[in-house]
């Protein structure tokens, strides 16, 4: 734009220069005469009227389904107190041992893995809680439950990390297959010492687990 305009006034004054000298006339102007009255003036509006304000629908609030199944009567609990019931034992880096109404289960050293299983009650659909209080812990150690174990290799295993992370997966001929990868969940509490209440509801092909009263995750 501004080539274009410097072009267009170049041009002009090269024609003017050509042009033959003509009678110039004076230009005749109005003047205009003073009055003594006021231009009107607009009037100041001091309180403007404004839009009214329509306030925003209140949403319906729907309430949090209990995914919880229907439970009916205790049919079992346990207070760690009877010997003979949970499979106990020790090695070089790990032991599982009863204490005072409590099972006790202590590993040392990098990828050691301890468990303690108990063969009764035999249970197909059912819901269970237990409470886990890690002493020493950090990092990824982990503890948790295991679930409808058949054999050393073939369980399914809910875990929860001392850095507030859930997985849930298969073990099948010794091999994980991870269902739920580690995802950190508000509901476990990071470090060591804390208390959690543990809950699984198992019914027919579909497992749900709760974590201190927190929602569950169907995870089959």
């Amino acid at each position: 734009m501004i080539i274009r305009i410097s072009v267009l006034i170049g041009l002009a004054l090269m024609l003017s220069a050509c042009l033959p000298a003509a009678n110039i006339e004076p230009l005749v102007t109005e003047t205009a005469i003073p009055s003594n009255t006021p231009l009107p003036t607009e009037a100041i509006v001091w309180f403007p009227p404004t839009a009214t304000f329509t306030p925003f629908p209140t949403p319906e609030v729907t309430p949090t389904v209990d995914q919880r199944v229907d439970l009916g009567n205790v049919i079992f609990s346990d207070d760690f107190s009877a010997e003979g019931t949970w499979q106990l034992g020790r090695t070089q880096n790990s032991s599982a041992a009863l204490g005072v109404n409590e099972l006790t289960i202590v590993t040392s050293g990098a990828r050691t893995y301890m468990s303690s299983i108990r063969d009764q009650p035999v249970l197909t659909n059912f819901y269970l809680e237990i409470t886990a209080q890690p002493n020493l812990c950090r990092g990824m150690d982990e503890y948790g439950l295991l679930l409808r174990v058949t054999s050393q290799s073939d369980f399914y295993r809910f875990a929860l990390s001392c850095d507030g992370q859930i997985r849930f997966e298969r073990i099948i001929d010794g091999t994980a297959s991870v269902r739920q990868p580690w995802a950190f969940s508000g509901s476990v509490p990071p470090g060591a010492p804390s208390t959690s209440r543990l809950a699984a509801a198992v019914l027919g092909d579909e497992m749900r687990f709760f974590v201190n009263s927190s929602l569950p995750q169907p995870f089959e």
